[in-house]
């Protein structure tokens, strides 16, 4: 089912985006006893981050949050890294209660995404904040994205 709602602005999208995000976090918690969740980076982030941080009733500690994607050869000290962006913007915040399962940029591409591919598989994922891009892509998966992959994650050039 798609979904669809207009809204007339960012800090609206963000707050709105947040609530249904924190409502699907709580939702498997209460189910699950756990929620799994994937968290992006970017300008679209801003907002919800801001709001998601605040939502009321998660019980972060009973929260995995994975990655969605890095800089290969990125240090995390780098102003343009999204493992730091991810701390300052969401961890910190938190207290870093939430199990935070980063994308290392700065070893063997390769050998990391295999590390997250085995941390990753057989999850259930209860939600995944990412936004769309201007040119549609995802995550750094741009077009002509690879629709074949059966891989969480991938090694992608940009």
């Amino acid at each position: 089912m798609v979904d669809i709602r207009i809204v007339p602005d960012k800090a609206t999208l963000g707050a709105r985006a947040a609530a249904l995000g924190a409502q699907a976090i709580r939702e498997a918690q209460s189910r699950f006893g756990h929620a799994n969740i994937i968290v992006a980076t970017g300008a679209s982030q801003f907002e919800l981050l801001q709001n998601l941080v605040a939502a009321e009733g998660i019980d972060w500690s009973k929260v995995t949050a994975f990655h969605l994607d890095e800089y290969v050869g990125l240090s995390e000290e780098h102003p343009a890294s999204f493992r730091r962006y991810l701390r300052l913007r969401f961890m910190t915040p938190l207290g870093n209660a939430p199990a935070f399962v980063p994308v290392d940029g700065e070893g063997d591409p390769q050998a990391e995404t295999a590390r997250l591919n085995g941390l990753i598989a057989g999850k259930r994922i209860d939600v995944c904040f990412a936004g769309i891009g201007e040119n549609c892509h995802i995550a750094f998966n741009d077009p002509p994205a690879d629709f074949d992959t059966e891989q969480p994650y991938i090694v992608v050039t940009l």
